[in-house]
């Protein structure tokens, strides 16, 4: 699914969410994108003037880079344990 099709859904959609409950949704949307293969540039791209989708964007890609940092970290250990 094409970043500009998921955005037209989400605009028709969103009005039927609950305001509270919107970012939660938005979050959602956005894993769903990356899990299909949706850069995080055409997601913004997409969505760019919807701060729901910018904020979920955001933050998944914090989460993320986290883990990135977490995993070459593990990884470093391994290789230090080689040395021994």
């Amino acid at each position: 699914m094409s970043a500009d099709l998921s955005k037209e859904i989400w605009n028709e959609l969103k009005r039927y969410v609950n305001p509270q409950d919107r970012n939660e949704a938005a979050e959602t949307l956005v894993s769903v994108l990356i899990d299909n293969d949706v850069s995080a540039d055409e997601i913004r791209d997409a969505f760019k003037g919807d701060g729901e989708i910018k904020r979920a964007l955001t933050h998944y890609l914090k989460d993320h880079a986290d883990d990135e940092d977490e995993d070459e970290y593990l990884h470093d250990d391994d290789d230090a344990d080689e040395d021994y």
